[in-house]
């Protein structure tokens, strides 16, 4: 569900503001885009939006492969088998969304995220030296 982030209609103290911000509705550039999380799955997946001033927004939604660069600048494309450790929020390793700074197991061994699926339309990241 869109969020909405206009101004107020209420004071600090809980009192209602007066005109014209009683009777001035939400516009459309207030309301943000629903939240869309990037899962590890076979079938890729990807969804563009439209911004403002006709600029576009590519987000990952499914995705199962990853770009990963390793100590000496060699980047290489490997399969993702699932989430081990997200900071983000507990509940992501469950349920295998990915997010910047998440760690995944690869073929390569443990990987960290560096790229923000929902903002580049890609996914990157580097081995973790362990």
């Amino acid at each position: 569900m869109a969020q909405w982030h206009g101004i107020s209609r209420r004071k600090p103290s809980g009192a209602r503001l007066k005109r014209p911000n009683r009777y001035r509705g939400k516009r459309r550039s207030e309301i943000s885009s629903e939240k869309q999380f990037a899962f590890i799955d076979e079938n890729r997946q990807t969804k563009v939006y439209r911004k403002r001033s006709g600029n576009v927004t590519v987000r990952v939604l499914k995705e199962n492969m990853i770009n990963v660069s390793d100590s000496s600048g060699k980047t290489q494309r490997v399969e993702m088998t699932n989430v081990v450790e997200n900071g983000a929020d507990p509940n992501y390793v469950r349920r295998n969304i990915l997010t910047k700074g998440a760690i995944v197991e690869t073929e390569l061994g443990r990987v960290r995220i560096t790229s923000r699926p929902g903002m580049d339309g890609v996914i990157s990241g580097v081995v973790i030296d362990e």
